[in-house]
């Protein structure tokens, strides 16, 4: 990375600035041959994306990063989000920086969590607030 920004940051930045629809962050962010991945879309381009993914946004209700992991130019990440309908979730991602900006991201879904679940694994990470 140029500069004092890491790979870290870029990840957060373009969490960030989805969860809060800041477009303008986002499309300054991304290459401009960016492909996105995940179980529905297949290396989609960054047009495409900002079409079909970028409304998504609005479904989501809170998103909380759980790991970082950042190497080289490339970064795990490990997140947890709720969606308006109360629907919870972990998914994983893996972003791939080129110069300064992002230029892949690939996404693997995770599975529902249930309320017992999240619970369970709020005491587990918080066991002196009962």
């Amino acid at each position: 990375m140029t500069g004092n920004i890491t790979v870290s940051d870029m990840v957060r930045t373009y969490f960030s600035a989805f969860f809060s629809k800041d477009k303008k962050t986002l499309e300054e962010g991304l290459s401009d041959d960016f492909t996105f991945t995940s179980p529905r879309d297949d290396h989609i381009s960054k047009a495409t994306f900002f079409e079909r993914c970028f409304p998504n946004s609005e479904q989501f209700r809170s998103h909380r990063i759980k790991q970082l992991f950042a190497q080289g130019n490339e970064a795990f990440v490990r997140y947890q989000a709720e969606l308006k309908d109360g629907t919870t979730f972990r998914n994983t991602e893996y972003v791939r920086i080129e110069g300064n900006k992002i230029k892949e991201v690939d996404v693997y879904f995770g599975a529902n969590i249930t309320k017992n679940e999240q619970s369970h694994e709020e005491q587990a990470h918080h066991p002196d607030e009962r």
